[in-house]
């Protein structure tokens, strides 16, 4: 496990901050949009683009791919704010934070020149197939399978809790190609149109429609959509880990509830509710520095596994705490429906939260791979 180390922002990453947050007083001004929790927050193509039209989609994509070119920490300045604000997100999100990462680092040129242009600018809409009905956490466990036919692949077996998989333009799945426990996982990037690809949504208790039910049956991919060699799937979703686990986005899911709070009356009336301000802040605190310290890993060259499910096993864990601080002093049970934005919001949350902790991997999961971790120091 690498260390650490304590970093703040230079003088020009204080500047793209401020730009950020102009644009998005403009482009977002308070009402103008629904409010999301986080990485789940709307899906809005329109506010993608605009979003990539400012540089600040794709922008740790390789300049010659459309993308920007920048670092891992000049990206989470532009995350940071979007999830403050809760922002519309879900259309591009997952193609920027893993997917284009992931293509620019293992496809080919073919795929980086057809796929990277459009992520960079706010176009193409990715989804992750990994978890299936009998395989969470455990990804070696997948079972779906891609199996050689022609001059590809059918694809056969169900993913489940497929985050945006409706509204995305490609899904990039986990499949088994051999018994080899690890070494026989091969990701292939699939279009959901493809004819065989049967994409249900599934109601979540919060009535959202996010997560998804993907069946394949006998899709055919050619070749050129597999990702990588052929049994390097193991490893490469493990890298896109530490881009996912990591980040901002694990403990930045309540922030737009969190501020209206800090804001209300009955904060500035009760000194109990000072005092969980107070420890909810600090603690924000700590984890917006172990991100950045991350990110500068990241920029590094470094693939800090341990160190992303570390920040993933405690944040989470805190976010799921401050909705319960959050909803005892509210004094009563919010309204899913209210006209209040915020108070629904904090419904969503009660009823959405104890997600949290499953997403991107389990609490046991995490803490094993963390120990592995701090054992190969």
């Amino acid at each position: 496990m690498k260390s650490l180390v304590p970093t703040t922002l230079s003088t020009e990453e204080r500047a793209l901050q401020r730009e950020v947050r102009a644009f998005l007083d403009d482009r977002l001004p308070p009402g103008g949009h629904p409010l999301g929790l986080g990485m789940s927050g709307e899906v809005d193509p329109e506010f993608s683009r605009d979003l990539a039209a400012q540089g600040w989609v794709g922008m740790a994509l390789p300049r010659e791919y459309g993308g920007g070119g920048r670092t891992a920490v000049e990206r989470q300045i532009v995350v940071e704010e979007l999830l403050a604000r809760g922002a519309p997100v879900g259309y591009h999100w997952v193609a920027d934070r893993q997917s284009g990462p992931s293509i620019a680092r293992n496809g080919t040129e073919e795929q980086r020149r057809r796929l990277l242009p459009g992520i960079a600018r706010g176009e193409l809409s990715f989804a992750i197939g990994m978890s299936e009905p009998d395989s969470g956490s455990d990804l070696a466990s997948v079972r779906a399978r891609a199996v050689r036919h022609r001059d590809g692949w059918l694809i056969n077996g169900t993913k489940i809790w497929t985050s945006g998989a409706a509204t995305a333009t490609h899904v990039l799945g986990l499949f088994r190609t051999s018994e080899d426990r690890r070494g026989g996982l091969t990701q292939f990037i699939v279009e959901s149109d493809v004819a065989g690809l049967t994409i249900s949504p599934i109601p979540f208790i919060d009535g959202t429609l996010h997560f998804c039910e993907l069946s394949f049956e006998d899709v055919y991919v050619p070749d050129t959509a597999r990702l990588g060699d052929v049994g390097a799937g193991w490893s490469q979703n493990t890298g896109e880990l530490a881009l996912e686990r990591g980040g901002v986005d694990r403990w930045m899911s309540l922030m737009p509830v969190l501020e209206a709070w800090a804001r209300s009356p009955e904060v500035r009336a009760s000194p109990v509710a000072h005092v969980d301000l107070g420890r909810i802040v600090s603690r924000l605190w700590a984890f917006r520095g172990m991100s950045l310290s991350i990110a500068r890993l990241v920029d590094a060259g470094e693939s800090p596994v341990a160190e992303a499910a570390l920040v993933k096993e405690m944040a989470t864990r805190f976010e799921q705490e401050s909705v319960e601080i959050v909803r005892r002093h509210f004094g009563r049970t919010p309204d899913l429906d209210s006209d209040d934005p915020w108070e629904s919001l904090l419904a969503r949350a009660i009823l959405v939260s104890p997600s949290w902790t499953i997403r991107g991997g389990t609490t046991e999961i995490l803490r094993s791979v963390i120990a592995k971790g701090l054992v190969s120091r």
